[in-house]
């Protein structure tokens, strides 16, 4: 069996290493873009099992690719799971009303990632 593939997207390389050390432990194929535009190409390209997307990003942030993918038959369902600072009251119901799957907040509880992560690719 193949390990899953889980695209990390964070501007912020610190962010993008903390999140491969987290998930490096569970043996999935780790990927990662540093904005939206490079996503979006690596998803065509590479067809991830889950994608880990901060919000906010220049060139193109979290929300925009989630709403590029939701209106793409291929990757209409592809789980996304945000991550993000953004902890204020009502953010989370935002994010999930956009398409997101699932959302965590940073700093990154890493015990919480691995939890979701499993949940979302079932193992």
């Amino acid at each position: 069996m193949t390990a899953a593939k889980v695209l990390i997207v964070d501007d912020n390389p610190a962010s993008r290493e903390l999140l491969l050390a987290v998930l490096k432990r569970l043996s999935y194929d780790i990927l990662e873009a540093c904005n939206g535009a490079e996503a979006l190409e690596k998803i065509a390209a590479t067809r991830p099992d889950l994608v880990l997307l901060d919000i906010e990003m220049p060139v193109m942030d979290g929300i925009a690719v989630v709403r590029k993918l939701r209106q793409d038959s291929r990757f209409a369902s592809l789980p996304v799971l945000a991550v993000t600072a953004d902890a204020m009251q009502g953010t989370r119901d935002r994010i999930l009303a956009e398409g997101f799957s699932g959302y965590v907040t940073k700093p990154i509880d890493a015990a919480r990632i691995r939890e979701q992560v499993r949940e979302i690719l079932g193992n």
